[in-house]
């Protein structure tokens, strides 16, 4: 019976397949598999026995009910692993399994292949997400709409450049995903306190070849564990790219309030969006979206408490790391996923834009009309103390903005009726956001 949710609801099979019990014992077999094969090559044990080794060390040989019957009885589930693996070796070959390892030797290097294929899968989803972000930047670059600081209009801005800016930031948590990759993808066959004592006179070479058989790099120093700052790293880019995804969905949520209403998720024929309220179309989807990502960034403090082991190392990361890790990475997985989902089927309302657009009657031209004024020779302070009377004037009254303006001496001086037509034009008050999408696109399109 299923019990978390990420084994039922928030998951892919992909990601999820990564972090099985089954998945963890192969990557433990895989370890003393390439660690058998380097002994032999080195000449420490015989070749016939690591070809042994090598063979068994599958689960299809070493069946998980197999250990998990052992540890129950010893306590230890890596050393089950061994004891059930050299059992399936025969005492020939499998009085060599585990030479002169400790377990972390295993664990963390195996743990270091399993985070990697999981940093792998989420890279691949977030080139996802920013695939769907620069089209959409590219699709609504010239989509003119009210721009909105402290939740109040501001002057006009596009979607192009709500988008451009989105994956701009998703690009940037690329790059710091390819930099923890980088420094999760070390092995280690040091032994217990780190000085490989146990290894011979061999131990830097047998090491090396154990990491190149995995595809990953020797460590450069270790004690019996790899340093948790590695691995606090790869928790908290899981958090920073989870955060962003919240940002995002926090827009998409705001966006499609009922008095706004410029965005919203799909919303297919039969869904329902409340049991009592029959007219409700809920952006659900973003709500999961920030909830999770809630509990995402709260496993960054005990990734972070991981990192001050005592002397050589305690166990006080162990319990942790089997949480957080699947969770991390299992909910950052489908977070990404899922806000891809909403961003390929949002629904733009340009009636809506237009509608906000036009609401506070031309306020949001007032900085464009203040630095016309200027342009005509007027101070900039006296400028915008002209363009604040008028606008609150228009707010007071509760006349058009336009009349108030078209009544004022101070500004009409300067400006004929048609040039006031054209500096209320939101259209004309872009700036470079079309150039900026441009570039954007430009840049990361190759990303």
């Amino acid at each position: 019976m299923s019990v978390h949710p990420i084994e039922f609801r928030y998951y892919s099979e992909a990601m999820r397949a990564l972090f099985t019990e089954e998945a963890k014992l192969q990557y433990w077999l895989a370890v003393e598999a390439a660690l058998a094969r380097a002994h032999a090559r080195l000449g420490h044990i015989p070749k016939a026995a690591a070809a042994v080794i090598s063979r068994k060390a599958t689960i299809k040989k070493v069946r998980l009910e197999r250990v998990k019957t052992i540890e129950a009885e010893i306590h230890h589930d890596l050393m089950a692993m061994v004891q059930a693996l050299s059992e399936i070796c025969g005492k020939q070959a499998g009085k060599y399994v585990h030479l002169g390892a400790t377990s972390y030797d295993i664990e963390d290097t195996a743990l270091a292949l399993q985070l990697s294929q999981a940093l792998n899968l989420i890279a691949a989803d977030t080139r996802t997400l920013l695939k769907t972000l620069l089209e959409l930047a590219r699709r609504t670059r010239r989509l003119v709409c009210v721009g909105r600081t402290h939740g109040q209009h501001a002057v006009p801005t596009t979607y192009g450049l709500k988008f451009a800016i989105f994956a701009g930031e998703i690009a940037r948590h690329l790059a710091r995903l390819a930099e923890a990759q980088r420094r999760i993808r070390v092995g280690k066959m040091t032994g217990a306190v780190g000085t490989q004592a146990s290894f011979g006179r061999d131990a830097p070479q047998l090491q090396r070849l154990v990491m190149k058989a995995l595809g990953l790099a020797p460590v450069m120093v270790a004690n019996q564990v790899i340093q948790r700052d590695r691995h606090a790293e790869v928790v908290f880019a899981l958090a920073l790219l989870a955060t962003t995804a919240e940002k995002i969905a926090t827009e998409i949520r705001n966006l499609q309030r009922t008095e706004i209403g410029e965005v919203s998720e799909s919303f297919q024929k039969k869904q329902v969006g409340s049991s009592t309220m029959p007219q409700k179309r809920n952006p659900h989807k973003s709500e999961r979206v920030c909830s999770l990502a809630r509990i995402i960034r709260a496993l960054v403090p005990p990734a972070l408490e991981n990192i001050p082991l005592e002397h050589e190392r305690d166990l006080t990361n162990s319990a942790a790391e089997r949480v957080i890790f699947p969770e991390a990475f299992i909910l950052t997985d489908y977070v990404l996923r899922q806000l891809d989902e909403i961003l390929q089927g949002l629904q733009i309302d340009k009636r809506a834009i237009q509608r906000n657009l036009d609401l506070t009657g031309g306020l949001i031209m007032s900085e464009r009309l203040m630095l016309a004024l200027v342009k005509r020779g007027v101070g900039r302070q006296e400028a915008h103390a002209i363009l604040r009377h008028a606008a609150q004037t228009a707010l007071a009254q509760g006349q058009p903005f336009k009349e108030i303006l078209a009544q004022d001496e101070r500004i009409m001086k300067f400006l004929a009726t048609r040039e006031l037509e054209h500096y209320l034009d939101p259209a004309g008050y872009i700036g470079t956001a079309v150039k900026q999408v441009d570039a954007v696109l430009a840049a990361l399109r190759k990303e």
